[in-house]
């Protein structure tokens, strides 16, 4: 799940790196991306194109969530609000709104400097849920620690 934070860091060579290492040991891999994910509709589409990314790994929302729940691990890069699952709850400033179901694959890791809000300026209650894991990084930074981590653990 590529967000603003892996635009800000132009990670998105880092994060197509590391799918092509997993891929190349038999990972199924697929980017979930959001509408509004970045700056802009489409922001992260282009982001990835420009890594060359091929376009059938990228999966529009709906199609992404629907994919989720099968998922062994979900990696969210610089991502907050699009990810939130207080979406589902009434009563705050991002209810309603659809997000990518990151919560149902059965591990979640989150790439982000901090645990500082998203533009809704609330928490993020994916990182406090016991299955999420927490990486404090740039993105670049921290994609380059995952993908050495990788080639050291499977050569």
């Amino acid at each position: 799940m590529p967000g603003y934070g892996l635009a800000a860091a132009q990670a998105q060579h880092a994060v197509h790196e590391l799918a092509q290492l997993l891929a190349g040991h038999g990972v199924a891999v697929s980017y979930a991306i959001h509408p509004v994910a970045g700056r802009m509709p489409g922001h992260m589409n282009v982001l990835l194109a420009e890594a060359n990314v091929p376009y059938p790994q990228m999966k529009e929302l709906d199609e992404a969530n629907a994919e989720l729940s099968h998922a062994d691990v979900a990696l969210v890069v610089g991502a907050n609000d699009v990810t939130n699952p207080a979406a589902r709850r009434p009563g705050n400033p991002i209810s309603g709104m659809p997000i990518l179901d990151v919560d149902a694959a059965r591990s979640v890791i989150v790439i982000k400097r901090s645990m500082g809000h998203g533009y809704a300026g609330i928490d993020n209650e994916l990182y406090t849920n016991p299955k999420t894991g927490m990486l404090f990084a740039d993105a670049k930074a921290g994609l380059g620690a995952l993908v050495a981590g990788v080639k050291t653990l499977v050569g």
